[in-house]
């Protein structure tokens, strides 16, 4: 079973947040799952403030749909799966032209009862939308011991899928 380290993911993000700021790149998130877990590590860095200009916690359908995702894409291929997650990565990079996206949704510990026919506890979906390209992502997560353990392995997977992007790299120019 892989493990998280709530000490060495809050780390990582902070080194994030430092790249992002050293280069002046912007990242924003619209999170579901994660509830703004994403968006809260980076804001633990001082100086976040130049480089996320705000993030969406777009819990519900109702809430992803007000900020850009289209209905039918929901409706169509659920509020689990890499359409939707991309579609949120791409909305809250274009609400605050941002350099860096990020979409998150998927079922923590138990059966979201509101979306349950779609509803698979440990599978999340994530995507990543930077220069004109979103790619999309799936994780399925162990069982957790909490929620929050929850949301600090996806925020590990993202990291961890970011540091492996080549075109993450080319924007930071490492």
């Amino acid at each position: 079973m892989k493990r998280y380290d709530e000490e060495t993911i809050r780390l990582n993000y902070r080194n994030l947040t430092k790249k992002l700021i050293e280069k002046n790149l912007t990242i924003t998130t619209m999170e579901s799952a994660t509830s703004g877990q994403i968006a809260s590590m980076i804001t633990d860095t001082e100086g976040a403030s130049n480089i996320l200009k705000g993030a969406f916690i777009t819990y519900s359908n109702e809430a992803k749909i007000m900020q850009g995702v289209p209905k039918e894409i929901i409706e169509t291929y659920s509020v689990y799966s890499k359409e939707t997650v991309e579609a949120m990565a791409k909305a809250c990079r274009k609400a605050y032209n941002a350099d860096i996206g990020i979409g998150v949704s998927g079922t923590m510990g138990n059966v979201d009862p509101l979306n349950a026919d779609a509803s698979i506890p440990g599978q999340v979906y994530f995507a990543i939308s930077m220069q004109d390209q979103t790619d999309s992502y799936f994780i399925e997560l162990e069982p957790q011991p909490s929620r929050l353990a929850y949301k600090l392995a996806v925020a590990q997977e993202i990291y961890e899928t970011l540091e492996t992007l080549q075109k993450y790299k080319k924007i930071l120019e490492l």
